[in-house]
C-alpha cells in the first residue's frame, strides 16, 4: 500500500488518518471532505487515479491543517514517529510539511524499523528537510522543480531562502544542477526534475528526457507537479522501478494535461480525471 504524508491549507483541520477515497472533486478521508485543488491532495487523487487503473488498494493518507506557522507539522511528525514503524506499507510518498530538521531525522529513524523498508519518495517541503539535514541518499526519490533543483545543488544553502544567487534555476542548467547535487550528496538515488522539460536522472547522470507535449497553456495551472508526484507513487506501488516510475509519470501527466485543453481558468481536478485516459495511451504504447 501506499502512504502519503503531508498538510491541507486549512488552519483547524485536524491530525487525520485513514484510506483516501476520491469523490468527484474532493478527497474523503475518515469522513472528512478536503476540496481539490493543489499540494498534498492534488497528489493524493492523481494517486488514486493513477491507482485506480493499476489495481492498487485506495493509499493511507496522513493528514493535518498547517497554513505556515509549522503547528500542525509539528503534530503530524510527532505522530508518524510513534506510528509509522507499526505499518507495512510497500511506498511512503513524504510532501507538504514544515521544514525541520529534527522532525525530520525522528521521522527517519521510524522509517528504518519498518520491515520491509518501503520505498521513499519526497517532495516540497519534506524534500527541504531531507536535503538540510544530511539525509538526501536515503531517499529513492526526490521531485523538485528547477528552482528547487537550485536549492539541492547549493551545498552551504540552510533553507531554500538562502540559495545563493549565482546558483541560478534556468531550464538549460538543470543538467549541471543535477550533476552538483549529486557530487555533494544531496539527492535521492533518482531525481524527477519537473519543468518544460523533465528529467529523470540519478548519480550516473540524465537517463531520460520528457518534453512532448508541451502544453503551454498548463503553467498557470496549480498543483500539476503535484500530480506528478502523485502518479509516480501510484506507479511505485505497482512494482515499476523508480526510474521506470519516474519516466512514465512524467510522460503521463503531460498527455493528461494536453487532454485537458487547458486556459487559465483550468482547476488541476480536470487534469487528473484524464490521467486514466493519458496512463492507458502509453501503457499501450509501452
Amino acid at each position: 500500500m501506499l502512504a502519503v504524508v503531508g498538510t491541507v491549507p486549512v488552519e483547524n483541520f485536524p491530525l487525520t488518518s485513514g484510506e483516501a477515497q476520491l469523490e468527484q472533486d474532493a478527497l474523503l478521508v475518515q469522513g472528512k471532505r478536503i476540496p481539490v485543488n493543489r499540494g498534498t491532495p492534488a497528489l493524493l487523487a492523481a494517486a488514486i487515479a493513477a491507482g485506480q487503473i493499476l489495481g492498487n488498494p485506495p493509499p493511507f493518507a496522513y493528514l493535518v491543517g498547517d497554513i505556515g506557522t509549522g503547528n500542525g507539522s509539528r503534530l503530524l511528525y510527532d505522530y508518524l514517529t510513534k506510528h509509522l514503524l507499526l505499518e507495512a506499507f510497500g511506498v511512503v510518498t513524504f510532501h507538504y510539511l514544515q521544514p525541520d530538521v529534527d522532525w525530520h531525522n525522528r521521522v527517519l529513524f521510524a522509517v528504518e524499523e519498518m520491515k520491509p523498508r518501503p520505498v521513499l519518495i519526497a517532495d516540497a517541503g519534506f524534500m527541504y528537510a531531507a536535503k538540510m539535514s544530511g539525509q538526501a541518499g536515503a531517499y529513492d526519490l526526490f521531485t523538485p522543480d528547477a528552482g528547487e533543483m537550485a536549492f539541492l545543488a547549493d551545498e552551504e544553502a540552510p533553507h531554500p531562502f538562502y540559495t545563493r544567487g549565482f546558483i541560478l534555476h534556468e531550464d538549460n542548467r538543470v543538467p549541471e544542477l543535477i550533476a552538483r547535487a549529486y557530487e555533494h550528496d544531496n539527492a535521492a538515488r533518482c531525481l524527477l526534475v519537473k519543468g518544460k522539460r523533465d528529467y529523470i536522472a540519478n548519480r550516473d547522470g540524465i537517463l531520460a528526457t520528457v518534453d512532448d507535449p508541451l502544453v503551454e497553456t498548463l503553467e498557470p495551472v496549480g498543483g500539476t507537479g503535484d500530480t506528478v508526484t502523485g502518479i509516480v507513487s501510484a506507479l511505485a506501488e505497482s512494482g515499476k522501478s523508480i526510474e521506470d516510475a519516474a519516466l512514465l509519470a512524467a510522460k503521463m501527466n503531460r498527455l493528461a494535461g494536453l487532454y485537458a485543453n487547458p486556459t487559465p481558468a483550468t482547476q488541476v481536478i480536470e487534469l487528473i480525471e484524464l490521467i486514466p485516459r493519458a496512463m492507458a495511451e502509453i501503457m499501450k504504447e509501452s
